[in-house]
């Protein structure tokens, strides 16, 4: 029996008999020890992994705009409460320098709580918007009143400015305004977007 060439450093030891199968280690090979100091770290996890169905869902691009248009309503009605605010206290100083302060209390007064509802509606309008994000069906339902209130205002605005040019093209503008965010509450990609799971 030859255990082959004594001078082949690749080739079995002299004096050591071959291993046969069944004897010794299995067929498979040596068993692997266990690398020396942490475990290696788990493979990242892929994009959306975690989400039923893949990726989040990214707020579509009519959400986007409602929720624009309710910032710039509420920017706007929060410069017009000041405004009005400013020129009611004026008028006010006016007529009580004038001698007529107290007629003209009450007048001052309605303005003074027309400007609270204005700042009101500003303070919803912001509300609303910053919920859009992670907002329910809740906040779709009320962004919707929203809308159907700031709509029936313009209108009214529209009907009692007839004859002032500059009040007719801003009830026209908030009627359009209106109009783009109660259409984009009612469409199928919104009742998607406030009725998606949330993880």
């Amino acid at each position: 029996m030859s255990f082959g060439d004594p001078n082949n450093p690749y080739g079995q030891p002299q004096g050591q008999p071959q291993q046969q199968p069944g004897y010794g280690y299995p067929q498979q090979g040596q068993p692997q020890q266990p690398g020396y100091g942490y475990p290696a770290a788990p493979p990242p996890p892929a994009y959306g992994a975690g989400y039923p169905g893949g990726a989040p869902m990214t707020m579509p691009g009519l959400m986007q705009t409602a929720r624009v248009l309710l910032f710039i309503i509420a920017g706007l009605q929060i410069i017009g409460g000041i405004i009005a605010a400013v020129a009611i206290a004026a008028a006010q100083d006016m007529s009580d320098s004038v001698g007529a302060g107290e007629a003209t209390d009450g007048l001052a007064g309605l303005g003074y709580l027309v400007v609270l509802i204005l700042l009101a509606f500003a303070g919803w309008a912001i509300f609303l918007g910053v919920r859009f994000s992670k907002g329910g069906n809740g906040i779709r339902v009320t962004t919707i009143v929203y809308a159907a209130l700031f709509l029936l205002l313009s209108l009214g605005n529209l009907v009692g400015g007839e004859g002032q040019g500059s009040a007719v093209v801003g009830a026209l503008i908030g009627f359009a305004i209106g109009g783009i965010i109660l259409a984009s509450m009612v469409t199928s990609s919104a009742g998607a977007w406030f009725n998606r799971p949330r993880y």
